[in-house]
């Protein structure tokens, strides 16, 4: 009986102590590798695959899919050629399988896609020190739930305070709205807001305010998985057969009379701004005409513009809106996106009725690393 027993224990431990010797074979991965020329490294550990690539936004326009090269240990890896400050997105193709970096932790979900991102910066001026956290004052990030009568429902928004809200100033509110397959926490989460605002009001280049971020969908509560109807996979197009009591637009002063009943807020048209990318620049040009004193500034970014859906009535209000002299109307919009000609319709309409409005043009198309700079740029010409 004892010897049996000494037998099993002395071959448990070969067992163990072989075990991790293989642990202690497999190589430390460290990925992404920012290097100090601006380049990064990529690095995967999978003996077995036969073909591994990354795939991410390296380029101004396109994504690229870069080979990766496998080394004796195991290890696949690939260097990019030196990147522009910038935050990147990025994933990995294990044998035609897309996956995320599993040594990187850092992860957004852009509708039902899953990207690793990372962050580039060179010095205190460029964009990837304006996208990362730095030593600031910072706000408040909060997931708030508000009722909207006009859509007969309990709906989530994100809410950014900047550092200085003590609950006794008052501050301007931005209303900053997301495109289609979005929620509540696109901006926050792929657009960088906090960090954006944050390090602008410490440089002080903006003034100090609330950004509020609803969700621009009738048809959903919340973000996916943050109400009743449970773990759907999102798809952009979720419950939009069910129909709404109202469009986003019609039931938006929902929105503003609950931030202004909840929050220390300026309660005046020279105190508001509503921008948002795609489809809530749709919304935000749908909101300039229904509400044109509500609001003192207007931000169009790579919106969804459509003149032709308003008819007759479009001429009237828009000639209302601008009859109440904003003080600013912005469109910009990236030369590659394939919303470019709906907003050069929009400038042509205007321009033919001498309405005054800025214009800002940049490379790249319908891409978050456009709308983060349209943000920047935006938030810098409010409330001065």
């Amino acid at each position: 009986m004892n010897r049996l027993l000494i037998l099993s224990v002395a071959c448990l431990l070969a067992v163990s102590a072989t075990a991790q010797q293989a642990l202690g074979m497999r190589p430390n991965v460290k990925s992404p590798v920012v290097n100090n020329d601006g380049s990064v490294t990529f690095n995967f550990y999978d003996p077995t695959a036969q073909e591994v690539s990354v795939t991410g936004d390296f380029e101004e326009i396109h994504w690229k899919t870069l080979p990766m090269t496998k080394q004796e240990n195991g290890v696949w890896t690939v260097t990019t050629k030196t990147l522009n400050p910038e935050l990147y997105s990025y994933s990995f193709s294990v044998d035609g399988q897309r996956i995320v970096d599993p040594a990187n932790s850092y992860v957004n979900r852009d509708i039902s896609t899953l990207s690793n991102f990372l962050i580039v910066t060179k010095s205190d001026s460029d964009k990837g020190h304006l996208y990362q956290v730095n030593d600031v004052p910072h706000g408040t990030l909060a997931r708030v739930w508000y009722d909207s009568p006009t859509l007969g429902q309990q709906r989530r928004m994100t809410i950014y305070l900047p550092a200085a809200y003590d609950g006794k100033k008052r501050f301007p509110v931005m209303y900053l709205l997301h495109g289609h397959g979005g929620d509540e926490t696109a901006w926050g989460d792929l657009g960088r807001t906090s960090q954006i605002m944050d390090n602008l009001i410490a440089e002080g280049k903006c003034v100090p305010m609330i950004v509020v971020m609803p969700n621009g969908n009738p048809t959903c509560n919340a973000a996916p998985g943050w109400w009743h109807e449970g773990l759907y996979t999102p798809d952009g197009n979720a419950f939009n057969e069910r129909g709404a009591k109202a469009s986003m637009e019609e039931s938006f002063m929902d929105i503003v009379n609950f931030v202004d009943r909840h929050y220390k807020t300026i309660r005046k048209r020279s105190a508001r701004a509503v921008t948002g990318l795609s489809m809530g620049g749709g919304h935000t040009f749908n909101i300039a005409r229904l509400y044109p004193e509500t609001f003192d500034y207007y931000g169009l970014q790579s919106a969804a513009a459509r003149m032709n859906h308003h008819g007759d009535k479009l001429d009237s209000e828009m000639a209302r809106l601008f009859a109440s002299k904003p003080k600013l109307y912005w469109i910009a919009i990236g030369k590659e996106d394939f919303l470019f000609q709906m907003n050069s319709d929009l400038r042509r309409y205007l321009d033919a009725h001498k309405y005054p409005y800025e214009y800002y043009e940049n490379d790249g198309g319908h891409i978050w690393r456009n709308w983060r700079i349209y943000l920047t740029l935006f938030a810098q010409k409010i409330f001065k």
